[in-house]
């Protein structure tokens, strides 16, 4: 399938296990996408989309083991400019489902559910829209919301600057993933000091999360991978967040799983609230005094929803 054995934790990274298997997948003539695989390698698929920044072992200690139990090939895609997949400009967010899509023939599945975490969620819900034939559910973690077109939220948000700087981000795309490359090279061999600061001016919810060793070691071991050799996915996903994502939440026909904290100090909770009434059918769970970055504690649930609602469409067929 491509993928090879996995690497070694990078220096200065918490001791963690890692993926399966990792490597590239060929989706052009001169492109690949890095990926890593949980689980069971020979259960129903699941394309997780990590997020904004991360890369493919963004995947929680808990989703690992919950895919083994529940029988799902778990597979992470980094997004192109991060990690080991080739740098590349869509024009939109829709662009990703035919690279999606390549990945998902390559591995030999039809059928297939995809989740997405923050910045993740979009390129989740853009498979859903590509694919109302082969996605059978989604499952998004505080993701990102439309901030521009008809189904924008109303009001502020920090995901809305990246449409008032449209202009700078979309032509320094390059510039600005290089300078976040060199910006978080020298922070690595902190990593655990930067990261307890960070997660000091959390709310309490999230300082609980990343109070967890084993969360601490899967963050910084992602960190470390992604931005070994470039870091520009996140210039590209903050320029495409400020833009038409390239099709509608109303024209999505997949069903819809929605984990969101009452304390999002990204992506308000009014702003997903307004998003889960545009989708035909999506259920939204509110996860209490959690911010932007909590919904990693609710990545096995996540998972246990979709392989549940999966298993409800195939015995309904």
């Amino acid at each position: 399938m491509g993928i090879r054995l996995p690497r070694l934790p990078m220096p200065g990274a918490p001791p963690i296990e890692p993926p399966r298997r990792e490597g590239v997948i060929r989706v052009g003539e001169r492109r690949v996408l890095g990926c890593a695989e949980y689980g069971d390698p020979s259960g129903r698929l699941v394309l997780w989309h990590h997020g904004t920044p991360g890369g493919r072992r963004q995947i929680p200690l808990s989703a690992r083991r919950a895919a083994e139990r529940l029988g799902l090939r778990l597979i992470c895609v980094e997004r192109p400019g991060v990690g080991d997949s080739t740098d590349h400009r869509y024009r939109c967010i829709g662009d990703w489902a035919d690279d999606a899509g390549a990945v998902v023939d390559h591995l030999g599945h039809d059928r297939f559910a995809t989740v997405g975490l923050s910045g993740g969620g979009p390129y989740a819900l853009a498979c859903a829209y590509a694919f109302p034939d082969r996605v059978s559910v989604v499952g998004v973690l505080g993701s990102v919301c439309p901030v521009v077109g008809p189904n924008a939220a109303p009001g502020s948000s920090v995901v809305g600057l990246a449409a008032t700087f449209q202009g700078i981000l979309d032509p320094l795309r390059s510039v600005l993933g290089t300078a976040a490359w060199m910006a978080i090279q020298p922070i690595m061999p902190l990593g655990h000091f930067a990261l307890r600061l960070y997660a000091s001016r959390m709310p309490p919810g999230d300082q609980k999360v990343f109070a967890d060793p084993d969360m601490e070691a899967m963050f910084l071991d992602d960190i470390a991978n992604a931005s070994r050799r470039r870091f520009s996915a996140v210039a590209h996903d903050a320029a495409l967040f400020g833009r038409p994502w390239g099709f509608e939440l109303t024209d999505i026909r997949v069903p819809v799983f929605w984990w969101h904290g009452d304390a999002d100090n990204l992506v308000p909770l009014a702003h997903a609230e307004h998003s889960v009434e545009l989708l035909h059918e999506c259920e939204l769970a509110v996860r209490e005094t959690e911010s932007h970055l909590g919904g990693f504690a609710a990545a096995d649930a996540v998972l246990e929803t979709l392989a549940g609602a999966w298993a409800g469409e195939i015995s309904d067929q």
